[in-house]
Parts: C-alpha cells; structure tokens; sequence
C-alpha cells in the first residue's frame, strides 16, 4: 500500500538499480578476465600515471575502477588489481578530507551538540546521520562480495565485457536522471532518508565499472537534488566507504609485500592524492554551470569502445 505513495523520482529510481544489476550480471558470468600484473612490476612512471588515473576518474562519475583497469589493459601493462587499486584510493580519500574538512568538522561538531541538547531536527545531524545510514550499504555488501568472491582480481566482475555493459547501463541511466530530474533542492533540504537511497545506489559500485560516484550523483539527480549539491554530498557519502576499503586493502598489503614494493604504492597514493583534489574541484565547480550530459556521452563512447576491442581482440 505505501508505493504509491513513494514520489515518482524515488520509483525511478529503484527502477534504476534493479536495471543495473539485470544488465550486468549476464555478461559478467559469461567473460573470460585479463590477469593482474605483479605489484613489484609497476614502475614509478606507471605508478605516477595510474595515480593521475586514479585521481582524475575516483571523483568524477565515470568509474575510477573501469579506467585502471582498461587503460593499462590497453597499454599493454596488464591489470593493476583490486588490491592496488583499493591502496591508492587513499590518495584520494585525503584530497576529499583535505577539500572537505570545513563541511566535516560543522558536521561532526554539529551532530554532537545536537545530541547534547537533543535537537535531533538539527541538519547537522540528520545530515550526519544520512551518511551513517548510507554507508551501511556498501560495507554490507562489500563483506558478502568478499564472503562470496574472494579472488575479485580474477571474477569475471571484473572482465572488460562486464565493465563495458556497466559503463554504457550507467550512462542511460545517468542520461535519464538528468533528463527527469528536477535540480530545485538544495543541500538544506537533505535528510536522513537521502542518505540512505544514496547509500544503496553507492552499494551498485560495488560492480566494477558502475562508479561510486557515478551511481550517487545518478541518485541525487533522480531525487531531484541540484547537480553540484548531489556530488558534493555524494562526496560526503564516500568517505566513510573508500577510507575503509583503502586501509583494509593497506593492512593487507603491507601484510603481503617487502619494502621496495611500497615504492610503487607510495607514488601511486600521492599522484592520485594531488590530482584527485583537482578534480573534485573542477567538478563542483563546473556542475554549478553546466549539465551532466559531457558524462553521458563519454560513458557510453567508453563502454562501447571497449566492446569493440574485446570484439577485436584488444582486450582478453
């Protein structure tokens, strides 16, 4: 009895995701994947470049995984893994605290006064909350995918045919938000409950090659949020869920590895660091004057272009 009374942008919405993972999930099982390359290989000009890779693709919603994989793929280098991937994301986890400080010391401080005088109608706490309630989701699921697929590196999740299918299912449905959304609420008109649809879009990303910040920001515009205020909280939102995934997948690498393998690892962080806070920069400031469609086209060229070279044998 209570969907109809859901707004048409939350049904959408939900439409949204299960589209997602119907259009997935076949081409995953079915693609053969590409094997890592070896952490100790990747040189320090590799190591820069898949930082600027990283830095430049974690925050706009194109899919950081789905570019670290393809273009050293492409280039002949072979797949950096999930582990190396996870790592150098904590190069980005410090630019988004280093751009956001501001906006999470307010939050913080303010989610503990309101708690103290117990006005917990305050935004600071709703807000905070949000962010609680939306990271929930994505560390949920990510236990099970580690439960149920320990070896990501070599799933066919993480094959080219499956990357290309979620970069061109995520374009049309970034395409479609942008298109239905109505881009009036502002940051003030956050709740809890927008973190928690944020949240179990980010959950999507899961997959490689849907993009954490793809499948958030995809949300806020379905949810009518405007497009500068969904990827700043869809920034606010990620901290929690990349922090953890970089320093469990740091805890075990340094398990793992001897000192001269840290080098590689080290560059990769700081390049990914330095360019990730360019580009979250770059992308508030430009979603305050233009649309997403720059995002849509170039997600749907990408996972096309893809197609074709597994279908040309570019890609193994």
């Amino acid at each position: 009895m209570m969907f109809p009374l859901l707004k048409k942008s939350y049904k959408w919405l939900g439409l949204a995701i299960i589209t997602v993972i119907l259009a997935i999930t076949p081409a995953a099982i079915a693609q053969s994947t590409t094997s890592a390359i070896p952490l100790a290989k990747i040189n320090w000009l590799q190591a820069i470049f898949l930082g600027f890779v990283q830095g430049v693709t974690e925050f706009l919603p194109i899919s950081s995984t789905a570019h670290l994989k393809a273009i050293p793929v492409f280039l002949g280098w072979g797949d950096p893994g999930v582990t190396y991937t996870a790592v150098i994301q904590l190069g980005s986890i410090a630019a988004v605290l280093s751009y956001f400080w501001q906006d999470l010391r307010q939050i913080s401080t303010g989610m503990v006064k309101a708690v103290a005088s117990s006005d917990y109608r305050s935004q600071d706490f709703r807000l905070a909350l949000g962010i609680i309630l939306g990271t929930i989701p994505i560390v949920f699921f990510g236990l099970l995918m580690k439960l149920f697929i320990p070896d990501l590196d070599n799933s066919p999740l993480r094959s080219m045919t499956a990357i290309a299918c979620a970069s061109i299912v995520m374009s049309l449905l970034l395409g479609t938000a942008e298109k239905i959304g109505k881009h009036k609420r502002s940051f003030e008109t956050l709740r809890q409950k927008d973190g928690v649809l944020m949240g179990l879009a980010q959950a999507l990303a899961l997959i490689p090659g849907v993009s954490r910040s793809g499948s958030t920001l995809t949300a806020g515009l379905f949810m009518g949020l405007e497009r500068a205020v969904a990827a700043r909280f869809s920034f606010l939102l990620g901290i929690p869920a990349i922090t953890l995934a970089g320093l469990v997948e740091f805890k075990g690498v340094l398990d793992q590895i001897n000192t001269s393998e840290l080098i590689p690892l080290a560059i990769g962080v700081i390049s990914s660091g330095i360019f990730s806070y360019l580009s979250i920069a770059w992308l508030l400031d430009y979603l305050k004057k233009q649309s997403t469609w720059v995002f849509v086209w170039y997600r749907l060229f990408f996972g096309v272009t893809i197609l074709i070279g597994v279908a040309w044998g570019r890609f193994s």
